[in-house]
C-alpha cells in the first residue's frame, strides 16, 4: 500500500527518526503497523513484549496514526495505530557541527543528555518558549534546541517555540 511521503525540512527532526530505527523494538513495531490497523494489545501479543514506549516515540515523531476501533458489542472500544508514511523526503542543508551535534544527542545515553534537556524543560516551564529568548539563555544554536527538545518527552517544537507536550499521549 502506497502512503504519503513524509518531507523534513528540518535537521532536528532527524533526532526521534533517528531513535526509532536505531531500535530493533520500534522499527519492528513500525513495520507491524505498515499494512495493517493494530491496536495496543494486539502488538504486544505479536511481538511480545510491551510496546507503549514505542507507540509513544512514533506518535511523536508523526509516524504513525490512530483511530477507535469498535469491537463486539459490551466492550471497549480501544485505539488501533498505523503508519502514516511509507516514503521519506529530506530536505536541508547544515553545518558538519550541527549534524555532529544531531547524531551525538540521538544516540548518546539518557543520562549523558540529561542536565541539557532537564535545563531546557525547565526553562520552558518558567514560560521562556521562544526560540531567540532561549538561544540567548543557553548559549546554543536553535538546532541544538530543537534538538534537545525533540529528544525530551516533556516538550514539542512548534515552529519558532517550545511547549509542553500533552500529558498522556494516547
Amino acid at each position: 500500500m502506497s502512503k504519503r511521503t513524509r518531507i523534513i525540512n528540518d535537521p532536528s527532526e532527524l533526532v526521534p527518526l533517528l531513535q526509532v530505527f536505531g531500535s530493533k523494538k520500534h522499527k519492528k513495531v513500525f513495520d507491524e503497523l505498515l499494512n495493517l490497523w493494530m491496536t495496543k494489545d494486539d502488538l504486544d501479543e505479536a511481538l511480545g513484549t510491551d510496546v507503549t514506549t514505542s507507540i509513544n516515540i512514533l506518535k511523536k515523531c508523526g509516524l504513525i496514526e490512530s483511530q477507535w476501533h469498535m469491537p463486539e458489542p459490551g466492550k471497549n472500544p480501544d485505539k488501533e495505530y498505523r503508519t502514516s508514511y511509507s516514503k521519506v523526503q529530506t530536505n536541508f542543508q547544515c553545518s558538519f557541527e550541527d549534524m555532529s551535534d544531531i547524531i551525538m544527542l540521538t544516540f548518546l545515553p539518557y543520562e549523558e543528555v540529561k542536565d541539557a534537556i532537564e535545563e531546557l524543560e525547565y526553562l520552558v516551564e518558567q514560560g521562556n518558549s521562544s526560540m531567540s529568548s532561549l538561544t540567548r539563555s543557553l548559549n546554543k544554536s536553535a538546532l541544538y534546541i530543537r534538538a534537545v527538545a525533540r529528544r525530551s518527552d516533556k516538550l514539542s517544537v512548534m515552529g519558532q517555540r517550545l511547549k509542553l507536550a500533552d500529558e498522556e499521549m494516547e
